[in-house]
């Protein structure tokens, strides 16, 4: 690229900024060596904007967001702030940027890396070689739908309140970003909802097959009810390819799928938005393994989801699908040579700290390249 790229880096809290600081060193080096320059903006978001401003979220960080290329999101949450109203807790941050960078697709890959198969909760047989993408709507249903709330009865007793809403244009953005994905893939998408009791997973199947027909007849389509699809996932998980939910459901599944790799601390994500009419999409990148406060500050935290999280970066918004696949050989590697964080720690490999683990993949880099 000629060009810089800009990349917002918005470290957060907890083990965020540690193993943030690891991919900033890959970021260098492939300024360095492969030509890949990115103007990089760091900025306080979560518990740590909190305390610097008084918010989670400022109007300032959602502009750069908006003007940047892509953003390199850590993780956000800590107990102290427990007390704080709902949207003013540091989990509102992440929110906050799905809804006004309007990210609707969250990718999910449950990946399971040949070294780490025994790591897995499931049977080696069951879990070897899988590959399974989950792709979440992430700005609808019932965490956004209206009407919402706690109210008070007459009988003083009260109600919360909560609505599932989807629109056919909401279904249909998913779903294609789903069937695109697909098509570079397996080529078989399994939709998900419920609809036997749900008359929004109803319209959810129905805009789905009909997309299907209009568009995608080339890729294979399964409809499978959520609950079943959960049951599935730990029978047999390899049956799967790409799976597209709406927003509750995939959030329970894909922490489900998680766990089938054995270790959260290895699975990056993206979330992206629409297709703009310059051709730029908004797009963020986190591990989705939370901000972990009770090893802050430690140095045993896994970096290797967030590594893997600037490795679909480079995919998705950038194109550069080289780099992608040199970090994710490199991290193959790494784990094939026996070094392991605590997490992901067992028998007879070698416990390295997040530093290390760091240093090793870059290194493996520099060999590959």
């Amino acid at each position: 690229m000629s060009q810089a790229t800009k990349l917002l880096v918005l470290p957060g809290d907890g083990i965020g900024p540690e193993v943030m600081r690891e991919v900033v060193k890959i970021v260098h080096w492939l300024g360095d060596a492969r030509g890949l320059f990115l103007e990089l903006t760091e900025e306080l978001v979560g518990g740590a904007s909190l305390a610097a401003h008084g918010v989670p979220l400022r109007p300032e960080v959602v502009a750069l967001a908006k003007e940047a290329d892509a953003v390199l999101f850590g993780s956000v949450g800590d107990p102290k702030w427990s007390h704080v109203s709902f949207d003013r807790r540091p989990e509102a941050a992440i929110l906050g940027l799905r809804q006004e960078l309007e990210l609707f697709a969250n990718l999910r890959p449950a990946q399971v890396f040949a070294p780490l198969v025994d790591a897995s909760s499931l049977k080696p047989e069951l879990v070897a070689g899988l590959d399974i993408m989950i792709v979440r709507e992430t700005v609808g249903g019932i965490y956004f739908g209206e009407p919402r709330g706690i109210e008070t009865l007459a009988d003083g007793s009260q109600r919360g309140i909560n609505t599932e809403v989807y629109t056919t244009s909401e279904i249909e953005r998913v779903a294609r970003v789903a069937f695109e994905l697909a098509r570079l893939r397996g080529n078989h998408v399994c939709s998900v909802e419920k609809c036997n009791v749900m008359e929004s997973g109803l319209l959810w199947k129905q805009v789905v097959t009909a997309l299907h027909e209009r568009e995608y007849s080339d890729v294979k389509l399964s409809h499978m009810l959520a609950d079943n699809c959960a049951m599935q996932l730990v029978r047999n998980p390899k049956q799967f390819d790409v799976i597209v939910t709406g927003n509750l459901f995939g959030d329970l599944l894909s922490d489900l799928a998680s766990m089938l790799t054995g270790s959260l601390g290895m699975l990056p994500s993206a979330t992206l938005g629409p297709v703009q009419e310059s051709g730029k999409r908004h797009a963020l990148y986190e591990p989705i393994h939370g901000s972990a406060p009770d090893i802050a500050g430690q140095g045993i935290a896994n970096p290797l989801a967030q590594i893997l999280s600037f490795a679909m970066l480079l995919r998705y918004s950038l194109k550069r699908e080289d780099d992608a696949a040199l970090i994710e050989q490199a991290v193959s590697n790494v784990l094939s040579s026996g070094l392991r964080t605590a997490d992901i720690m067992s028998e007879g490999m070698t416990r390295v700290g997040t530093e290390e683990m760091g240093a090793a993949v870059l290194q493996e880099m520099q060999k590959l390249a």
